[in-house]
């Protein structure tokens, strides 16, 4: 997948990632990691103790092995 970068500076992310990695319209935490943009959800304050240790409640979200050679293949092209 290779999206582009508009007049303003926006990029489009993929409704297919969109929906896999559970984004939604609204702010979202970017860092520069080399020459790469990372870019990641914000979490609400709702960490929790399991196990004595502190997590962040899984969105539910299921990343295939499938899904992860789609996109291997989808930068190839």
């Amino acid at each position: 997948m290779r999206p582009t970068i508009g007049k303003a500076g926006q990029v489009v992310v993929h409704r297919v990632l969109r929906d896999l990695l559970g984004l939604r319209a609204g702010e979202v935490e970017s860092t520069a990691e080399g020459a790469s943009l990372r870019v990641e959800r914000v979490f609400d304050d709702s960490l929790m103790w399991k196990g004595g240790r502190l997590v962040i409640p899984s969105s539910n979200v299921t990343i295939s092995d499938e899904f992860v050679r789609e996109l291997k293949d989808s930068d190839q092209r």
